[in-house]
């Protein structure tokens, strides 16, 4: 205790002025008595209903913690409450001074029935719904074959014997992280929030299973407890719910990754069959082979055709049917050439023998001469001479010098 509380305890009481304890007790009693009637809700941890009075002790749900409640008046309290029944009632609390002892009086009490329950249940399901926490995308698939399976679920429990049996059934390798937890009751939200946590850092841990087999709406309460469905939803790695409750699921259902209808059904869906995966392997194998086979024949006949035609068969055969073609082409490039010839060598004849003809050689040739002066120019007139006057004839076998007389 600090300073201050020892300040503030003294001027109340102090060392030379304690209080009795009868006086600590009549104040308890004065300061409980103000509160006056207030509703209060709680489990009943006995109870003990007579003709005219009923006792028990009223416990509470989340905490250890137990009041006594008594009422002399048990005729606005049901006569079928029992043990373990959830209520609200309508108390007066009152404290004894003779035995220091804290009691409540009943005046009213009702049980907190199913359709309340279940009111409850939807408004939590509305409101998750409306942050989306059940959306159908934002669900995270499971992976194909898990590195470790983190299990929650009660130890020794059916639902933890039906999990591991049939993971193991199917891939007899699977490895398992078990957290051992509370399963219905008060308690058991806070542990299995615990180990969702815990599961969820674990790195090795690829999908985590909740699992119960079945039990009454009351005994499945705690998996729609908000703080526990919340913790399912923000965990990273993908949640199982395998309750087995078909009928008034409980929240978590919605919001986990994968709703299975029982434990067995998650073993299921969250390991592949060893034998049915090789099956789907040789099947596969085959079907690969046949198509490598099909595949391959087909070539081989594509071959076989092309090899059959008629180019393949004798390749010279368009070398040959070209050959015709280039004969035929260079026999008549040989008949135009050949008259080409022909045609010019009589068109030279011709022009030789008009040459010919107009050459002054032939007329040299039947017997006439050219005569020209020394300088090479030709006489035709006589008066073009002077006497002894040196002249050249032309005849049609040479030369001759000559004097003009």
């Amino acid at each position: 205790m600090s300073e201050e509380e020892l300040a503030g305890a003294s001027k109340v009481s102090s060392e030379l002025s304690p209080w009795p304890v009868s006086r600590l007790s009549l104040t308890l009693k004065e300061w409980i008595e103000r509160l006056g009637v207030l509703w209060i809700e709680g489990e009943l941890a006995s109870i003990k209903i007579g003709a005219s009075n009923m006792f028990g002790e009223l416990r509470d749900l989340q905490i250890e913690n137990s009041v006594s409640i008594h009422s002399w008046n048990v005729s606005k309290i049901p006569n079928d409450l029992k043990q373990g029944d959830r209520v609200l009632a309508l108390i007066k609390p009152a404290f004894w001074p003779k035995g220091g002892k804290l009691t409540m009086q009943v005046i009213e009490m009702r049980k907190v029935g199913l359709g309340e329950l279940l009111e409850r249940i939807e408004r939590l399901r509305a409101q998750l719904t409306k942050e989306g926490l059940t959306s159908v995308d934002r669900k995270q698939p499971l992976p194909f074959l898990p590195n470790k399976i983190g299990l929650i679920t009660g130890k020794d429990s059916d639902a933890e014997k039906d999990v591991l049996q049939n993971a193991k059934l199917r891939w007899p390798d699977v490895q398992f992280r078990i957290m051992h937890t509370l399963v219905q009751g008060d308690k058991a939200a806070p542990e299995i929030i615990n180990a969702i946590k815990t599961l969820d850092e674990d790195p090795e841990v690829d999908v985590i299973i909740i699992a119960r087999g079945g039990g009454s709406f009351l005994d499945l309460m705690v998996f729609s407890d908000e703080a526990l469905v919340r913790a399912a939803a923000s965990a990273k790695t993908p949640i199982v719910s395998a309750i087995g409750h078909e009928n008034d699921r409980p929240v978590l259902d919605d919001v986990a990754d994968l709703r299975a209808s029982t434990p067995t059904d998650a073993a299921k869906r969250v390991v592949p069959d060893v034998a049915e995966e090789k099956h789907k392997l040789e099947q596969l194998r085959q079907r690969l082979f046949m198509r490598v086979d099909t595949f391959v024949a087909n070539q081989l006949g594509m071959i076989e055709q092309i090899r059959s035609r008629p180019i393949l068969a004798n390749p010279y055969t368009f070398i040959e049917a070209h050959e015709a073609d280039v004969e035929r082409a260079v026999d008549q490039m040989r008949s135009r050439l050949d008259q080409t010839l022909s045609r010019e060598a009589m068109q030279i004849g011709h022009l030789r023998q008009q040459v010919r003809s107009l050459s002054p050689q032939s007329t040299l040739d039947r017997g006439y001469s050219v005569v020209r002066d020394l300088n090479g120019h030709v006489i035709s007139d006589p008066n073009q001479i002077k006497k002894g006057q040196r002249l050249k004839l032309r005849l049609a076998k040479g030369e001759l010098g000559a004097v003009a007389e």
